[in-house]
């Protein structure tokens, strides 16, 4: 009784328990009251001690509704993105205020804490209060309403998230069964709570589209709330329309069965085509991220003489001056070009002429593209643009997918660096290639997670 009610007596004082003990106040007075009644005669320092405890215990949530609204208070990661929009905010409102003599601080997304009354606040701790309080940090970890479940598409992904956010990785089985049918199987309680799986759906493209189903399937089957599909790679996405006859519209197939499977949301980057976002239907809202945003940070940082961002082909025009103003914007090189190459394609996979349409002359060129297959298109781009006179050519892709002698191609082209994001698990080849360069999307899917699950803009972490 003495460690329980020394153990209250310090977490009365802790902010974080101040609401939940406040919001429980009545059982504890309930719970003082009957013990009261049934021994008139008991010591007062027993009756105290129970006072405690059943605040201790309707706060913490033994037998109680308290223990959501404690471990939903989820860090915030406050990575760089966070950080940027924070400071784009004070910046504007530092702007509307210039006349006044006070400026209106700006909030995080999640209150910090303030050392000074953190030191006031730390006590000694006995051998038995360290242990419990241990204890109740790891069930912290475990419980509380967001939830993270990772398939194997991308287990190092999905690591790198929760580890940002504060949080374990959801307990989980997702494997195969001899006859090679997909197990699948949740070890933890779900029901209620807010769950986010991370599945790209990459090559083996059919085994990870399969265990991502089944394992929305289970958390639904399992009461979960609300399911969030991360799917850093969005497969089948290059057959988003009927170029010919008898052929299928895979992109929107595959859209079909995760809505009938009952996803509640989407978050993807860089889909192929944006248009993707409409074939799911309007009760599951797509947020589609901006992977470009990861590699401006990284161009920004370069000396670049004259650069001038490439798009492949026509339809990543768009694409590209995205990636052009993000880097004026961020980083005033207002001196920026912009060019374009236009392929003709014998059939798929094979690019049959090139066309330049642009200056390139005596410039450093960024070819951006979505995603880079078997690099067959990437590097005789870069050929071509050395042979109109660039000086660099560096390119950059979301998704590294490099199948067949893609790696190889890289390593024996022209470019200087391809750049390219962990959306798709690496490989030793991969490492092994020196002009490639893999910068981690996590920081960026890690604070969308959290903003969507406080109920915080998304669109703010992009201007």
């Amino acid at each position: 009784m003495t460690v329980t009610t020394s153990l209250c007596r310090r977490l009365v004082t802790n902010k974080q328990f101040a609401v939940a003990l406040r919001s429980s106040s009545t059982k504890a007075a309930v719970s003082v009251e009957t013990s009261s009644s049934w021994n008139n005669g008991g010591s007062s320092s027993w009756k105290d001690g129970m006072g405690f405890s059943a605040a201790f215990a309707a706060a913490v949530g033994i037998g109680g509704s308290a223990t959501l609204a404690m471990c939903e208070k989820l860090q915030d990661p406050m990575t760089k993105y966070q950080v940027q929009s924070v400071e784009r905010q004070h910046t504007a409102e530092l702007e509307q205020q210039q006349n006044s003599a006070k400026v209106a601080g700006i909030e995080a997304t999640s209150p910090l804490r303030d050392p000074s009354k953190a030191q006031n606040d730390s006590t000694e701790l006995t051998e038995k209060e360290a242990r419990l309080e241990a204890a109740a940090l790891k069930a912290k970890k475990h419980a509380g309403g967001l939830k993270i479940f990772s398939g194997n598409g991308n287990m190092t992904l999905a690591l790198e998230i929760a580890q940002i956010l504060g949080i374990n990785l959801g307990k989980a089985t997702v494997g195969q069964f001899a006859d090679g049918e997909t197990n699948v199987m949740i070890h933890e309680n779900v029901r209620g709570k807010d769950c986010y799986v991370i599945q790209p759906t990459c090559p083996p493209v059919n085994d990870n589209i399969m265990e991502l189903l089944l394992m929305v399937s289970t958390l639904n089957r399992a009461s979960a709330r609300r399911i969030t599909v991360v799917i850093p790679y969005y497969g089948y996405a290059r057959q988003d329309r009927k170029m010919q006859a008898r052929v299928p519209i895979s992109a929107a197939d595959v859209a079909r069965l995760l809505e009938a499977m009952g996803i509640d949301r989407v978050i993807a980057v860089d889909l192929h085509c944006g248009q993707i976002q409409g074939f799911f239907g309007p009760r599951v809202p797509v947020d589609n991220l901006d992977g470009g945003f990861v590699g401006i940070d990284h161009f920004g940082d370069k000396d670049l003489h004259n650069p001038v961002i490439v798009s492949p082909d026509a339809g990543g025009v768009y694409r590209a001056k995205k990636f052009k103003e993000g880097l004026m914007h961020k980083y005033e090189k207002h001196d920026i070009g912009l060019a374009m190459i236009i392929k003709q394609r014998a059939r798929a996979g094979t690019v049959d002429q090139m066309d330049l349409v642009g200056d390139v002359k005596d410039c450093d060129c960024i070819i951006v593209d979505d995603m880079i297959d078997t690099a067959g298109t990437l590097c005789k781009a870069a050929d071509v643009l050395k042979s109109k006179g660039a000086r660099r050519v560096f390119a950059f892709a979301s998704h590294g997918l490099l199948s067949g002698p893609g790696n190889h191609r890289i390593a024996n082209s022209e470019l200087e660096e391809c750049v390219i994001l962990n959306t798709i698990p690496s490989s030793p080849q991969r490492t092994a290639n020196d002009k490639l360069v893999e910068l981690s999307v996590a920081p960026l899917l890690a604070q969308t997670i959290f903003n969507i699950h406080a109920k915080k803009s998304i669109s703010a972490l992009f201007k």
